[in-house]
């Protein structure tokens, strides 16, 4: 799934805040309801608008930016 079919910002939605795409969700809301320990099923329970599909890939997407931003060449003490 493309980034743009999973989450967009809009200047004239929410100021501008990442939404899941076709809704008025924002995509921060996804974490903040897993970092409370709200499980995937509860959080699309809570926003039917969201799909499964879009918030996995959401997930997906986010992993492989932070892995792909993680520092390879730091020293690990030993």
């Amino acid at each position: 799934m493309d980034r743009a079919s999973v989450y967009h910002t809009h200047p004239g939605l929410l100021s501008g805040t990442p939404v899941f795409t076709g809704t008025r969700v924002p995509v921060d809301s996804l974490i903040q309801h897993l970092r409370a320990g709200v499980t995937l099923d509860a959080f699309l329970d809570d926003f039917p608008s969201v799909s499964r599909a879009q918030a996995e890939a959401f997930l997906a997407l986010a992993l492989n930016d932070a892995l792909a931003h993680t520092p390879h060449d730091v020293a690990v003490a030993a």
